[in-house]
C-alpha cells in the first residue's frame, strides 16, 4: 500500500524560503567566525585569551564597566536530620502546604515530599 502525504503548496514555498534564509545565515556565521579567529593576530596577539585580557585591561582603564564571566553559585545540599523530619511531621499535622513547609525549613519541595513519603504521610496513588 502506497501512502502519500499532501502538503499545502503555500507551506512548501514557505518552508523553502526558511531553508534558504537558514543557509544564508549559516554562511554568514561561518564568515564571522573566520574573521573573529583572525582578530588577535591582526593586533599582534598569539591567542584569543591574550587578546581578550588586553581588551579587558583597556576597558577597565577607561572606566568602562567590565563584565566578568558569570560564576554560577551552587547551593549547598540540605542535610535532612531527624529534627527536620519531626518538624515536617508537625507542620503537616498543622495543615501546612508542602510549599509553606519547604520555605519554613529552608529545604526543597521535593525533599519535603520525600520526607512525607518516608513517614507515610502521603496517600498512595493506587
Amino acid at each position: 500500500m502506497l501512502i502519500t502525504y499532501y502538503m499545502n503548496p503555500n507551506a512548501l514555498k514557505l518552508l523553502a524560503q526558511y531553508q534558504k534564509k537558514t543557509a544564508q545565515l549559516e554562511r554568514g556565521l561561518v564568515k564571522f567566525n573566520q574573521q573573529l579567529a583572525k582578530l588577535p593576530a591582526k593586533f599582534g596577539f598569539k591567542s584569543m585569551a591574550g587578546f581578550i585580557a588586553a581588551l579587558r585591561q583597556v576597558a577597565a582603564a577607561s572606566g568602562a564597566k567590565v563584565l566578568a564571566p558569570k560564576a554560577t553559585k551552587r547551593r549547598k545540599r540540605a542535610v535532612i536530620t531527624a529534627d527536620t523530619k519531626s518538624k515536617v511531621k508537625q507542620l503537616v499535622a498543622a495543615k501546612k502546604t508542602g510549599q509553606e513547609i519547604s520555605k519554613a525549613l529552608k529545604i526543597s519541595l521535593p525533599s519535603v515530599q520525600n520526607i512525607k513519603k518516608a513517614l507515610g504521610l502521603v496517600k498512595s496513588r493506587r
